[in-house]
C-alpha cells in the first residue's frame, strides 16, 4: 500500500471510529436514561469498549496525523433530513443506522491493515445488530410505556352484570380519573371476556386510559387491548411478550424485592406490589407490607403499583413509602358512590405526585 493510500485509510478509520463511538454513546445514553434498561445499556457499553480496544492497537499518531476535519469535504455536506429529529426515538433510529454503517466501514478498511482486528470488529458488528434490534423493539412500545409511567390509578374490574352497566362503569371511572383498567373475571367465558375487553378498550381510549387483560395473553391479543397482567404462577413474562408482541404492555405481580428485580430482567413494563394490607377481594397467608414498598421505591425503576387492601384511610401510609401508584378493587366497587371514591383517590395521588415533583 502506498503512503498516500495508507494515510487515506487511517483517515477513514479515524473518522469512522469517531462516528461509531458517538453513535454507540448516543444509544447507550437513551437506554440508560430514557428506558432504564440496565442490561441493554451494558451491552452497548461493552461493544463501544471492544471497538475502542481494537482501534487502540493502531498507531495513535498515524490516526491523528491523518485527521483533517477542516479539510474534510464531508463536513460541509448536509442531507435534507440531517436536522429533522422530532423525538428521541428519531435520534435513536438515526444513531442505529450511523453506527452500523461506521462499524462496517471500520471492518472493511481494517482488512487492508490487520485481518485479525477486522474479524473482531465484524463480531462486534453482529452483536450490535442484535442489541440494536432489541432497542428498536423497546422503542415500538415506548408510547404505551410512557402512558403506564404517567399512570397513577389502576382499577381491577369484572365483566359486570350486563353490557350497558359495564360500558357505563368504564366510562364513568375513566372520566373520574382511572388511568388503567384490568379486566379480571374468573367466572366468565373467553367470549364474554374478549367482548368486554374490546368494549372497554374502545371507551377507555377516549379518555386516554389503558385496558389490560388478567392472565390471558391470548385473550388480550384477540381483544386488541393494551396488554396483559400475569402473576408469579401464571404465564412467564417472556412467553406473554411473545404472544402480545412488543407494542403491548406486560405487567407482573410481585410480592418481594427479588421478584421485582427479576421483573426488570425479564422485561416487564410495570409491576404490582403487594398485598400491602388485608383485602376483601383476596386472602393471603403473608403480606408484603409497607417495607416492601419502600424497597421498591428505592431500587426499582419501572412503574410500580401498590395493591392489596388500599383505602382512603390507609392511602397516606402507602404514599409515605414514595410509591405513588395504586391498584384497587374493593374500595371503589363497594363504595356508596364509586365515582366520588375514584375522584378522592385521584386527588390524593395527584397531590402526592405534585409534592414529589416540587422537591
Amino acid at each position: 500500500m502506498t503512503r498516500d493510500s495508507l494515510e487515506a485509510t487511517y483517515r477513514i478509520l479515524d473518522a469512522s471510529a469517531n462516528r461509531a463511538g458517538e453513535g454507540l454513546r448516543t444509544l447507550e445514553e437513551w437506554t440508560r436514561f430514557g428506558l432504564d434498561a440496565a442490561e441493554l445499556t451494558a451491552e452497548f457499553k461493552q461493544i463501544r469498549h471492544d471497538v475502542a480496544a481494537v482501534l487502540a492497537q493502531l498507531p495513535r499518531q498515524e490516526l491523528l496525523a491523518a485527521r483533517d476535519t477542516i479539510g474534510d469535504v464531508g463536513t460541509r455536506l448536509e442531507t435534507s433530513t440531517e436536522y429533522q429529529r422530532a423525538t428521541p426515538q428519531d435520534v435513536v433510529q438515526a444513531g442505529i443506522a450511523r453506527t452500523g454503517q461506521s462499524l462496517r466501514v471500520i471492518e472493511e478498511y481494517l482488512k487492508t491493515i490487520d485481518a485479525r482486528l477486522a474479524r473482531i470488529v465484524e463480531q462486534a458488528r453482529y452483536r450490535f445488530y442484535v442489541v440494536a434490534a432489541k432497542l428498536e423493539l423497546l422503542i415500538v412500545r415506548s408510547p404505551l410505556r410512557d402512558r403506564i409511567h404517567n399512570a397513577r390509578l389502576y382499577l381491577l374490574i369484572d365483566a359486570g352484570s350486563d353490557i350497558d352497566t359495564f360500558e357505563s362503569n368504564v366510562a364513568c371511572m375513566a372520566q373520574a380519573g382511572v388511568d388503567v383498567f384490568q379486566l379480571r373475571d374468573k367466572r366468565q367465558t373467553d367470549r364474554v371476556l374478549i367482548d368486554r375487553a374490546r368494549r372497554a378498550t374502545s371507551i377507555a381510549h377516549d379518555f386516554n386510559a389503558l385496558v389490560l387483560m388478567n392472565d390471558r395473553a391470548d385473550l388480550a391479543m384477540a381483544a386488541q387491548c393494551d396488554g396483559v397482567h400475569v402473576g408469579q404462577d401464571e404465564l412467564p413474562v417472556e412467553l406473554a411478550r411473545k404472544i402480545v408482541g412488543d407494542h403491548r404492555l406486560v405487567g407482573l405481580s410481585t410480592h418481594q424485592i427479588d421478584q421485582a428485580e427479576d421483573a426488570l430482567k425479564v422485561g416487564a413494563d410495570y409491576i404490582g406490589c403487594g398485598p400491602v394490607f388485608p383485602s376483601s377481594t383476596k386472602t393471603f397467608q403473608q403480606y408484603a407490607g409497607l417495607e416492601y414498598l419502600r424497597d421498591v421505591a428505592k431500587r426499582i425503576k419501572i412503574p410500580a403499583f401498590a395493591i392489596g387492601g388500599i383505602e382512603l384511610t390507609n392511602l397516606d401510609e402507602v404514599l409515605s413509602t414514595q410509591v405513588h401508584r395504586i391498584a384497587v378493587t374493593g374500595v371503589v366497587r363497594d363504595a356508596d358512590d364509586p365515582v366520588q371514591m375514584v375522584k378522592w383517590l385521584r386527588e390524593k395521588l395527584d397531590a402526592a405526585t405534585g409534592e414529589e415533583e416540587s422537591r
